[in-house]
């Protein structure tokens, strides 16, 4: 509840939260950089390497592209593309290699039907609604003095949190793939190490995202309580 009109329960459980989060980007940032200066022998840019796997894994109408910006590599399912970023499109670094094979672990659940991809996709349209318009709905219903329309605000973030929480082993699913893939005679222990360092602070992120979901998400139960149908 509020004191003195401080949101308490934003203090307590959501701002530790929110700052470990910006700990894991300054993490995840130093680390990139780290080893986006560790050039691998086997002279693979990151374009060359994310073809390489594709073809191995029999999938040959992905293609792959560079697009502008810092750590903007995704894989567009829709598009069936692979963009991969200015620091990782034609660089030969562990980093590079291990983030485009990341994206290339994605091409090959869809590929392969990887059942949790699937289910993720299904909750997209939903994460999407709940995003935009829980907040507003639980504070209409707090004002209107409508309890369900505060429960639907409710259940609709929840979606949010749910639908990150199956987003976790999706990702953690395609660096494993993306080690995987390297681990095959391409990056030798040490450069495979560095590689395993910056996916795994990349995953970080996905988990600081989930805790500050949740965080958020007892927040709002704790501050709507008694004020619910």
């Amino acid at each position: 509840m509020p004191y003195f009109f401080i949101d308490y329960w934003y203090v307590v459980l959501v701002l530790p939260v929110l700052v470990a989060s910006m700990i894991i980007q300054v993490k995840l940032q130093s680390t990139y950089n780290r080893y986006s200066q560790v050039r691998s022998r086997s002279g693979y840019t990151g374009a060359q390497i994310a073809e390489k796997v594709l073809r191995e894994n029999g999938i040959y109408d992905v293609r792959v592209e560079h697009v502008r910006g810092n750590l903007t590599d995704h894989y567009s399912p829709k598009e069936n593309v692979i963009r991969l970023s200015d620091g990782v499109y034609n660089s030969t670094s562990v980093a590079a290699l291990g983030i485009a094979c990341h994206e290339v672990g994605h091409a090959i659940q869809y590929h392969r039907n990887y059942a949790p991809i699937m289910v993720r996709n299904a909750f997209v349209p939903v994460a999407n609604i709940g995003s935009m318009i829980s907040w507003p709905l639980v504070l209409i219903g707090l004002v209107m003095g409508f309890g369900q329309l505060v429960t639907i605000g409710i259940v609709l973030f929840a979606s949010v949190a749910l639908f990150q929480l199956i987003t976790l082993p999706v990702e953690l699913n395609a660096s494993r793939r993306a080690i995987q893939a390297l681990d095959r005679g391409i990056l030798d222990q040490a450069e495979l190490n560095g590689t395993k360092r910056v996916l795994w602070a990349a995953a970080m992120t996905y988990v600081a995202a989930l805790a500050l979901s949740i965080a958020q998400l007892l927040r709002l139960l704790l501050l709507t309580r008694g004020r619910r149908d």
